[in-house]
């Protein structure tokens, strides 16, 4: 394994990483702000009016994109588990990098 390899490997899955996770930062991150734009103007300092709405928010969103995260997550999965006796084969210097391994 190069150090290219291992560099690309790690950028790739905290790209994964980020992409799954986008969704909820984002509406936990909207909902944050408008329970306190609505605290400051009520004045109301109460920590379960934070807490609350944030969790039944991101449980929704999680449930609704579910599915796409689960899908994403299996797609990066089975690519790993696909190329994986590749880079075993490359690592051991069985075959150069680059080369088909149907072409053997």
């Amino acid at each position: 394994m190069t150090v290219e390899f291992v560099v690309d490997f790690g950028r790739r899955a905290m790209e994964l990483i980020l992409l799954l996770s986008l969704p909820m930062l984002l509406v936990g991150l909207a909902i944050g702000l408008l329970v306190s734009v609505f605290q400051a103007t009520t004045q109301i300092q109460e920590m379960t009016l934070q807490f609350i709405p944030k969790i039944v928010c991101i449980t929704l969103v999680l449930v609704v994109t579910g599915p796409w995260l689960l899908d994403k997550l299996m797609e990066y999965a089975t690519q790993i588990f696909a190329n994986f006796p590749e880079w075993i084969r490359t690592t051991e210097g069985l075959i150069t990098p680059g080369l088909d391994p149907a072409d053997l």
